[in-house]
């Protein structure tokens, strides 16, 4: 083969390249260009979990000087009492700094974020903040914080996925789909649960079982889960000693009885977590704070706490492992639950950074043995062993708190490995989610955004309004059946008008009011007098855009 024909062969290969590159980013990619773009954003989110997983790990393991940061509690203990001091004061001071010189609000970017951008923002996420907001979940989660890993691991998916679907210039669809196969990579990867990963992206981030995202999420969390088992092997989280035994139909209304319990203790944890935030937010406007303080000032009520029980430090896995092996006496479960859900409460309060994943699983395994201890001491002849409790305990509070009942029933089999009393979890997830979704808003997630006023609990009948603005919706005057301007200037006069920057939801709040009017002036502001008259919103014209998005959202939904 000679020169000129290598040379001819390369230009066309080039020129062909370049026409599919033109055609990815103009038409979206194709069926199998969208399935291959899913696996490398699963292997991207994949070793993002993993090396934030040992990042953690070698930052506490240096922090802290413990060889083996599996029982880093119990290393703790050791330790002189300014040590497990300072360690979570320094580091919440250096989340301050972070969070302050790279957020616009000093707040760590979590799940509840990647949800919103899958909802209101094409499946796009916010990439300095979450880079940042992933620092300070590192540092914290590394020198004492008491929260989990899984809510920084997601965003930081998130922050994977936006940059792939900017980079296509993908569409909503595509954009939240690849953001779904984003979290679902990370998630398997970080508890080696490729089904539980799949659903929770789902379940959680997407809200829909869509059939056109069940495929590339598929494939992109066995990606994600192939990552973590080329490290760690396919080993599960939690080891149980004790083998699954359930008596049938005589014990079902014990795990019943848990359900109510752990919805309970799940509220208790979402609106201690809340509390704390708004008890903060109040001391940070009265006294002053430096916002860049604030996590340093929790690290130190952290690290106070840490003097005399350590087991708050971290994610809490050795804790939860004594729990599932039954090495802890109710008093022991009772005070932990409340000294962990105190913890997280001022960590997360505290704007330190991490999830709130792993503390539910702690604080429902404790749940779960403290009341296996009494439900079996109290009928021995017709109960199982007490552990099975402290197993769906863990799943019960952890899904009342994600308001992810099928994901976290999954999720719970894969850390531990045992499938055997699969009815009692379920039970037991069923009732707690079922008492906690009426309490709080839907989940804690969703209840996080209601408090910034950002509604999508209900669904995209909530929410589908406040993606279009006035102006382009808008008849716009002198134009084809356009408005009468003085018909425009009394309504003006009147004060019912809107800017042309406002959301479409704010003009059906006008037309709830008063639903006999029939259009709203909508103006400019230019600076100097009065705003300029641009045009205006009729109601009609809102009622058929509102149509419009949500038959658009469900043609998402069942497709």
């Amino acid at each position: 083969m000679t020169n000129s024909t290598l040379h001819t062969l390369y230009l066309d290969w080039r020129a062909s390249m370049v026409r599919s590159w033109r055609a990815l980013r103009q038409q979206g990619p194709s069926q199998f260009q969208f399935w291959l773009i899913a696996l490398v954003i699963g292997i991207s989110a994949g070793f993002a979990a993993l090396f934030f997983r040992k990042a953690i790990n070698a930052l506490q393991s240096w922090a802290y000087g413990a060889e083996n940061v599996d029982f880093i509690h119990s290393f703790a203990q050791g330790l002189p009492w300014y040590m497990l001091l300072l360690i979570p004061t320094v580091g919440g001071l250096v989340v301050g700094v972070i969070l302050h010189r790279f957020t616009p609000d000093a707040r760590v970017r979590s799940v509840a974020d990647v949800i919103e951008g899958a909802a209101l923002n094409n499946g796009r996420v916010e990439r300095r903040a979450g880079l940042a907001s992933a620092a300070a979940s590192l540092i914290t989660l590394s020198t004492g914080g008491s929260s989990g890993r899984e809510g920084p691991v997601v965003h930081l998916a998130g922050v994977i996925s936006t940059w792939v679907s900017n980079w296509i210039r993908a569409d909503g669809i595509t954009g939240r789909d690849l953001l779904g196969c984003a979290v679902a990579g990370a998630v398997s990867a970080s508890f080696n649960a490729p089904i539980a990963g799949a659903l929770f992206a789902l379940e959680v981030v997407l809200r829909h079982f869509a059939v056109h995202a069940f495929a590339p999420i598929v494939i992109a969390s066995v990606a994600g889960t192939v990552i973590n088992r080329l490290e760690f092997g396919n080993v599960a989280e939690f080891d149980l000693v004790t083998p699954g035994e359930l008596q049938f139909y005589v014990e079902l209304p014990a795990f019943l009885l848990l359900g109510a319990v752990c919805g309970v203790v799940a509220v208790i944890l979402m609106r201690s977590v809340f509390f704390t935030e708004k008890i903060m937010n109040s001391v940070q406007d009265v006294t002053g704070l430096p916002r860049w303080l604030r996590p340093a000032v929790s690290g130190a009520l952290l690290g106070f706490i840490a003097i005399w029980y350590p087991h708050i430090i971290g994610v809490g896995y050795e804790t939860t492992a004594l729990a599932l092996m039954g090495q802890l006496t109710v008093q022991q479960c009772i005070l932990f639950v409340i000294i962990k859900t105190a913890a997280v409460s001022i960590t997360m309060g505290g704007r330190m950074g991490g999830g709130v994943f792993s503390p539910s699983l702690m604080i429902g395994a404790l749940t779960g043995l403290a009341f296996g201890w009494i439900a079996t001491s109290v009928l021995p002849e017709v109960s199982g062993v007490h552990t099975l409790y402290a197993f769906a305990g863990m799943g019960a509070v952890a899904a009342a708190v994600l308001g992810a009942p099928i994901s976290t029933t999954l999720i719970v089999f894969e850390l531990t490995g045992d499938w055997q009393i699969g009815l009692a979890v379920m039970v037991a997830i069923s009732v707690s989610t079922a008492f906690a979704s009426q309490v709080v808003d839907r989940s804690f997630f969703l209840t996080q955004l209601e408090n910034r006023d950002i509604h999508l609990a209900a669904g995209p009948q909530d929410y589908v309004l406040t993606l279009q603005r006035c102006g382009g919706v808008m008849r716009l005057l002198g134009g084809e059946k356009g408005p009468s301007e003085v018909l425009c200037r009394t309504l003006i006069a009147d004060g019912v008008v809107l800017p042309v920057s406002a959301t479409l939801d704010r003009a059906m709040l006008i037309y709830e009011r008063t639903p006999d009017l029939e259009f709203i002036p909508i103006v400019e502001a230019t600076g100097e007098g009065e705003p300029h008259l641009l045009g205006a919103l009729y109601q009609i014209d809102v009622l058929k855009a509102y149509n419009a998005a949500l038959s658009a959202a469900a043609a998402e939904e069942h497709s």
